[in-house]
């Protein structure tokens, strides 16, 4: 079985083949909550710079809050608005693939680099959908990669919905 960072880096690497087995893998829930936490930590640490402790505490609950909510979503768009005949998907599998495709945010901690947060934070926005795409695509069996999209799209927002109002909430200014 491959490891908790083996892992993490071919989710980042948008190796399908890993969201098969997290997807899979009960156990590995409480995995995909710790790629969460560190990647909600370590946007948390990109944003210290600008917002000092308020952005830790913020990102670090809204990066935990955003994905459950986002999960919760995806899958009622996915298994119920969306669905393609073959879809077959429960909570868990989707909260852990979509966990693990927080992986790149991991690299928000560069954020504190003077000059380049702004690119930092957009980079990993984009490179994070796209793996929430790959994500969908496999928990919900989807055949449609299109479907995968417009599935992720509408989760993705109202998970950085959710993150703005978090970091509003704590006085933090949500944007680099």
């Amino acid at each position: 079985m491959a490891t908790f960072v083996e892992r993490m880096v071919r989710a980042a690497r948008l190796d399908s083949a890993v969201y098969e087995e997290v997807e899979a893998d009960r156990s590995a829930t409480a995995q995909a909550t710790a790629v969460v936490v560190l990647a909600g930590i370590a946007t948390g640490i990109g944003f210290t710079l600008r917002s000092g402790a308020g952005g830790l505490v913020a990102a670090g609950i809204g990066a935990l809050i955003g994905w459950y909510v986002w999960a919760l979503l995806t899958y009622f768009i996915g298994t119920r608005l969306l669905r393609e005949p073959q879809t077959r998907a429960d909570l868990g599998e989707l909260l852990r693939t979509l966990g693990f495709a927080s992986a790149p945010g991991i690299l928000r901690v560069l954020g504190v680099v003077p000059g380049i947060q702004r690119l930092v934070f957009v980079v990993t926005w984009l490179w994070m959908l796209v793996a929430m795409v790959v994500a969908v695509r496999q928990a919900l069996d989807f055949n449609s990669t299109a479907r995968a999209v417009a599935v992720c799209l509408i989760g993705f927002l109202v998970q950085c919905g959710v993150f703005i109002l978090l970091m509003l909430l704590f006085g933090v200014e949500p944007l680099p």
